[in-house]
């Protein structure tokens, strides 16, 4: 997302997230077990699990439902075992698309996911098609209005790659995904809390659609990121409404 819709087009994901607060529950929880099963269970150790938590706080999780499904994933308690996978395809106008499911029955995975990209004018590709598109990096956003001087100084002193303004005066930090945490600490303990702060797929360009093509693209996004499976859905198109 780049250019003047990229304020909009988050907006309209943090509402659509806001509707669908246990969704976002049971993503989490998948997060925490794939997170803790690799890493550990000791948050302390292990900054994939310390995100993860950070995420399940914000969405009003119950500290001993965190605890358990982390004894769930390191074994103290009989759990499910997910495993993660990345489908990469096509939307609308060639618009790129990756998509990250957790899921225990790969097959039902994939066939939902192929059903939707090609029910809603998309493609399943085949792995690496779109990839090479996108930047793996840690990424916040501020909104319009916050200082670009005081986010460019202090994010760049904490070890960020880059500081970047939006046409909608919307500010974006990029950093390398081992210096997000840091530097989302130093933003934050300088009275600077971003919008949306992950690690996620960056598009490196974009695709402009508008009209019925950015309608039909944010169906098909619609429906990916209401699929049990999903995690997240990335995408390099700039819908304009």
């Amino acid at each position: 997302m780049a250019g003047h819709s990229k304020w909009a087009n988050i907006q309209h994901r943090k509402g659509r997230q806001d509707e669908k607060r246990q969704r976002i529950w049971t993503r989490v929880v998948r997060e925490i077990m794939v997170a803790a099963r690799q890493g550990g269970g000791d948050p302390a150790a292990n900054p994939r699990l310390r995100l993860a938590i950070e995420k399940a706080k914000a969405a009003n999780m119950p500290a001993d439902t965190i605890k358990r499904n982390i004894d769930k994933a390191t074994g103290n308690l009989e759990g499910v075992n997910y495993e993660e996978i990345r489908y990469e395809g096509y939307g609308i106008g060639g618009a790129a698309i990756i998509v990250d499911t957790m899921t225990d029955n790969r097959v039902r995975t994939v066939a939902e996911v192929r059903h939707a990209f090609s029910k809603h004018g998309g493609n399943l590709g085949t792995e690496g098609s779109v990839a090479f598109q996108f930047k793996h990096c840690g990424q916040m956003i501020f909104a319009p209005g916050t200082s670009e001087d005081r986010v460019m100084e202090v994010a760049l002193e904490a070890g960020a790659e880059d500081v970047i303004s939006g046409d909608d005066g919307s500010i974006e930090v990029i950093t390398a995904p081992a210096d997000f945490e840091a530097v989302k600490n130093a933003l934050q303990a300088a009275g600077l809390t971003p919008e949306v702060a992950e690690v996620t797929m960056r598009a490196d360009n974009t695709i402009a659609l508008f009209g019925e093509d950015a309608a039909r693209m944010q169906k098909l996004l619609d429906v990916l990121e209401d699929l049990d499976d999903v995690q997240n859905v990335f995408h390099n198109a700039e819908i304009n409404e």
